[in-house]
């Protein structure tokens, strides 16, 4: 079994709980989020990941029409894009 194919199946059983497919998307999006702030200290690629994972949750915000929600997450998204530049280059903080 591929993990294509796993995850296909996945979203098929979520899906016949009565779950749509925008909302497992905002689980996952919010699912990943958890995971990668959960995982930053391990690896700076994670504050990144997050960063990414932000995106996703604003693309379901504003998806599912809680704009808020949307803006929310595309300014944490710029703010951990800003934490990983800064990380990944300390000489940057002081020059800042």
């Amino acid at each position: 079994m591929t993990w294509r194919t796993s995850l296909e199946t996945t979203i098929t059983r979520l899906a016949r709980t009565g779950m749509d497919r925008l909302t497992i998307f905002g689980l996952f999006a919010v699912t990943a989020m958890l995971v990668c702030y959960a995982l930053e200290k391990r690896n700076k690629s994670f504050i990144l990941a997050f960063a990414g994972s932000c995106l996703l949750g604003s693309a379901y915000g504003f998806m599912q029409g809680a704009w808020p929600f949307g803006l929310v997450e595309a300014v944490w998204s710029g703010v951990a894009i800003r934490r990983w530049w800064l990380e990944r280059d300390p000489s940057k903080e002081s020059a800042t």
